[in-house]
């Protein structure tokens, strides 16, 4: 089972970005698009760069609850990725909820909840348990980290040699 955990790369607040840091970001993109589209067929077109990701968090906090959190993803993933568009507005994000089967209003109501704000603070937290800076990030099992964007075959090594030290560990 696949669960997402919530994750601010620049949390609203934050210093800004160095102009060298920035450009470091903005000349390897080139790579990453040509990854995408070489390696699984994606065209990417991202948004906006710093926005403050914590709406579509809590928003993901929400639809999660509602038995609607892979459709959100999805939508949310496509919609910032593939469409470029703003997740940081509430009214995209709202239209992205509807998309995914969400009730509008209510999603609006729960961007203010502060019960799923502070699910998104304790993701967080755990992140910073395990000692995650960036994104993505994988936990297997509470306890094994896979860092960065991964090909299949590195994550499904991954998943072998983990269930092999869990088999080993349950056989001693």
């Amino acid at each position: 089972m696949v669960q997402w955990r919530s994750f601010e790369l620049r949390p609203k607040g934050a210093p800004p970005i160095s102009a060298e840091y920035r450009a470091k970001i903005e000349a390897n993109r080139p790579r990453v698009y040509a990854i995408g589209r070489e390696q699984y067929g994606l065209e990417m077109n991202p948004g906006r760069f710093g926005f403050d990701s914590r709406p579509a968090l809590i928003g993901a906090k929400y639809a999660e609850e509602q038995g609607k959190g892979p459709a959100y993803h999805a939508r949310i993933m496509r919609g910032y990725w593939s469409e470029g568009k703003d997740i940081e507005e509430v009214d995209v994000l709202s239209e992205i909820a509807a998309a995914a089967g969400l009730d509008a209003t209510e999603f609006r109501a729960a961007l203010e909840n502060p019960a799923y704000n502070q699910a998104v603070r304790n993701d967080i937290f755990q992140a910073h348990t395990y000692g995650i800076s960036g994104v993505p990030g994988m936990v297997f099992n509470d306890k094994y980290f896979v860092s960065g964007a991964q090909p299949y075959d590195v994550l499904a090594r991954a998943v072998e040699q983990i269930v092999a030290e869990e088999q080993e560990a349950a056989d001693s």
